[in-house]
């Protein structure tokens, strides 16, 4: 039916067109699954006669225009027995249900009694009689339930029509199709629907196709039956013959009692299609490989078996995991079916951190106890503990645990490195707690306000009531922010062959360097594992929080004189020393970036009077010397107070050791390496030109003093962190002494919105959701006020200093729209946390991509 067949008009529009090699079909006209069926066709694979309706059509039925259905069933012969199925542009919209067996009535029932035997024919019609009652009449479903349990199911559930509707069960086929299309096509235009698909990332106006297509009911005498195949594992994306087979046959009861399920390939669990249908299981597979090689890509094929005869009613692309998502990516390009520029489109940066980290299983069974923020992704499973000693206790016996905190503080450092996850009550995404934890690659929830710590009892009660005591299993599940009860499967981290390839073609095509925020060397050695560009941010004060150092800090917190207090930083000098020879060996020759000492001196005091305690002991002073000398060390808002460079401008002995340290480990890491390091040094929280110029002098004297010590000449470049507004502001001035300008969008958007970032978390989804705010500033940078900020900065720095280096260090620096803000600036590099350093290449290499050159067609 053919050439003038293949347009069925109704008056002067085109509403109904039979799919065939040449019929105008388009996904932006008809829908995917018509799109995918058409080239199914094209491929000569046996697909049901099968008519398309076009977006058009199906939005004026739902606003009441009447199809005309005899036309359209004309294309299926005298007795039409056909199934329709959703079809918009993209399947992950969703859609209404598929409806089956349309055009079953009395007269189609006695006629399959006689090929298919009564019990089928039955089971056809009450299905159908019930799905019509159900989605297109919409009468109550309770009858038809009790309908399925009477002696005489099919006339109980056409008398139940009858009385629901007040009308007898339509019998022309005619009639029921449009009943059925004009149901789904009001379904699609709902308003419940419409919100559900534009959450789903749908346009306002997306249309929905519908395909009418012959029913194929993989029933008869001989081989018969229905299953679906496809050829890889959707978790792993390894090659395997995956699916089911079932077989079905008149003396069955062909749709209520299972049918005899097959495995499709041999398989020492049982029978197999491959064994009992052999030439039929050939055929299937060869049309899997045509998909693959011809559509470009794994598809789940649907299919039946009638009589010996192969269908395929549909086929989709298989819906796999992330990691599956690589390894199909690769695998296509590498067969020369995609190029590798496609292959890396095909991999959204994002779901990266599915491979990265230890997963919870998507199919286990989940007993969620508590929700918050999902601060950093992974899974992991362990006893409650609540504090960071108990962490540490648990650590060295070899016990996996969860440290529970209120909020997790500089002290806590020790205890997270102990910890296989972390839960806090407050925070947001750019809390400590947060922060530290994606350095780490924990999997960490903060903001969960809605459970109560008991840190005397020992206890953490949900919103529901239950309690939970330390010792207890629980597993954090830090990709969705929710905590589970007791242990739960996982899936292992997947940093294979196919996963190191992608990321080799991303680098090959990105254009802004990926660095990452490393503060130690593990960090630093997880850095070099991702294949960052450099350490864009050391945060030397994370090295301070070991037992020794603590120890030497909190002596020289507390001496009164310049030269005690130098006598003290002299014992952390070879500590510092130490760190930076192995940050600069581990980076064999990329740039480490260190930034000098940042918080207030208060964290590295204790807060509550047992540590106190403790430290009027240690130190041997008086208890009340101890807790005078906090209380005057306490600020009101002490993120805005005695930190950063104000410290390096007040106590500059603790700078001077610092840069020290690092020019000594240069000349050591030199003479190991063979070649020049040349070390970058970050002043933080500057606002003013004059902060730089007095750090810059001391640097400068303490350079030219080692150099004269060492008798070796080296080379370092001084940098600002900018991260107040005014530093943003004032960058052309500040540019004048600096080599490079770092943005630190935390801090800076803390200033620039007067939020606090630790507490933001308990109000920041109310504001989110009543159009305060598009998105978290801080888990997604602020391009209009923040953003303005950065190209303040740039502009105004690189017009004094044409070539000053520009970055990102925030956290935001992973975030792919903040890559994308960061091109567009021509910013040099963005840095991150070293497990988002994969998926910054990746959406860097995405970015180039789409920039450079249109996409490929997919045709």
């Amino acid at each position: 039916m053919e050439g003038s067949s293949s347009v069925l008009m109704t008056g002067e529009t085109k509403d109904f067109t039979l799919i065939t090699p040449s019929a105008e079909i388009s996904e932006q006209s008809h829908g995917g699954r018509a799109k995918c069926l058409q080239r199914l066709i094209r491929l000569e694979i046996p697909v049901p006669r099968t008519v398309s309706l076009s977006f058009d059509a199906v939005h004026r039925i739902a606003e009441g225009e009447r199809p005309d259905t005899a036309r359209l069933l004309s294309a299926f012969g005298r007795t039409p027995l056909v199934s329709v199925r959703p079809s918009s542009e993209d399947p992950d919209w969703g859609g209404p249900g598929a409806i089956l067996s349309i055009g079953m009535n009395d007269e189609r029932r006695a006629e399959l009694a006689t090929r298919l035997g009564q019990e089928a024919a039955d089971r056809l019609y009450l299905r159908f009689i019930t799905a019509y009652a159900n989605d297109v009449a919409r009468l109550d479903p309770e009858p038809f339930e009790e309908a399925a349990e009477a002696e005489d199911p099919v006339a109980a559930a056409l008398a139940a029509f009858e009385d629901e509707a007040d009308m007898p069960f339509p019998q022309e086929p005619a009639k029921q199709l449009a009943g059925v299309l004009r149901s789904m096509a009001r379904a699609w235009e709902g308003v419940s629907a419409r919100l559900l698909r534009q959450a789903r990332g749908a346009p306002v106006d997306a249309g929905l196709g519908l395909v009418v297509q012959d029913m194929a009911h993989g029933l008869g005498p001989g081989e018969s039956g229905s299953g679906v195949i496809r050829m890889i594992d959707k978790v792993t994306g390894d090659p395997q013959v995956m699916g089911r087979y079932k077989r079905k046959s008149p003396e069955m009861r062909a749709m209520g009692r299972k049918g005899k399920e097959l495995y499709l390939a041999t398989d020492p669990r049982g029978t197999s299609m491959q064994d009992e249908a052999p030439e039929l299981f050939a055929k299937l597979v060869d049309i899997a490989d045509r998909c693959r090689n011809r559509l470009r890509e794994e598809m789940e094929i649907k299919f039946t078996v009638a009589e010996g005869n192969l269908q395929v009613l549909d086929a989709v692309k298989v819906q796999r995991s992330a990691r599956a998502d690589v390894k199909v990516a690769v695998a296509l390009a590498e067969d020369g079916i995609i190029s590798p520029r496609e292959a890396l489109l095909r991999v959204q940066p994002k779901s990266l951190t599915e491979l990265l980290h230890t997963q919870v299983d998507p199919q286990a069974k989940r007993d969620v106890i508590l929700k918050g923020i999902a601060a950093s992704p992974g899974g992991a499973t362990g006893q409650l503990v609540f504090t960071s000693r108990a962490a540490q206790t648990s650590a060295s016996h070899e016990i996996p645990c969860i440290l529970v905190r209120r909020e997790t503080t500089p002290e806590d450092i020790r205890g997270m490195h102990a910890a296989q996850g972390i839960i806090t009550e407050r925070g947001g995404m750019t809390s400590h707690a947060a922060v530290i934890a994606r350095g780490l690659g924990l999997p960490c929830i903060v903001g969960a306000n809605k459970l109560t710590i008991s840190a005397r009892k020992k206890t953490v009660t949900t919103a529901d009531g239950r309690i939970f005591h330390e010792g207890d299993l629980v597993t954090v599940d830090g990709t969705t922010g929710e905590a589970l009860a007791g242990a739960v499967p996982m899936l292992e981290p997947a940093l294979d062959t196919a996963f190191r390839k992608l990321m080799s073609w991303a680098d090959e095509v990105r254009d802004i360097g990926i660095r990452a925020n490393a503060d130690t060397p593990d960090d630093a050695h997880m850095a070099h594992t991702f294949a960052a560009d450099g350490i864009g941010l050391c945060r030397t004060e994370h090295m301070f929080f070991e037992p020794a150092r603590l120890s030497v800090m909190r002596e020289m917190i507390f001496t009164d004189s310049e030269v005690d207090r130098q006598a003290a930083l002299e014992q952390l000098l070879p500590m510092q020393r130490e760190d930076f020879v192995e940050l600069f060996r581990i980076m064999a020759g990329l740039p480490v970036c260190i930034r000098l000492f940042d918080p207030p001196l208060h964290e590295f005091l204790p807060s509550d009077r047992e540590g106190m305690m403790g430290l009027a002991e240690s130190l041997d002073l008086p208890l009340s010397d101890v807790v005078r000398r906090v209380e005057s060390l306490s600020e009101f808002n002490p993120m805005l107070g005695m930190r950063g460079v104000r410290l390096g401008v007040t106590v500059p002995e603790i700078y001077d050791m610092q840069v020290r340290a690092i020019f000594e480990a240069t000349v050591e890491a030199s003479r190991q390496a063979g070649k020049a390091v040349v070390p970058e040094i970050m002043i933080p929280l500057v606002s003013a030109k004059r902060e730089v110029e007095l750090v810059k002098t001391r640097i400068d004297a303490v350079a030219a003093a080692v150099r004269v010590e060492y008798g070796v000449a080296f080379d370092y470049r001084l940098g600002v962190m900018v991260e107040t507004p005014r530093a943003a502001l004032r960058a052309g001035e500040i540019a004048a002494h600096a080599a490079f300008l770092s943005f630190g969008t935390n801090d800076l958007t803390q200033m620039t919105y007067g939020l606090s970032r630790d507490d933001a978390g308990r109000f920041m989804g109310t504001y989110v959701s009543n159009g305060v705010f598009h998105e978290d500033p801080f888990h997604t940078l602020d391009k209009e006020g923040v953003g303005e900020l950065l190209l303040i900065g740039a502009e105004r720095g690189r017009a004094a200093r044409p070539e000053v280096v520009l970055s990102v260090c925030g956290e935001h620096g992973g975030d792919p729209d903040t890559i994308d803000f960061c091109r567009q600036a021509g910013f040099d590099y963005v840095s991150c946390s070293p497990f988002r350093v994969p998926v910054a290449r990746l959406a860097a290499a995405h970015l180039a991509l789409k920039s450079s050159s249109p996409r490929e067609s997919d045709h």
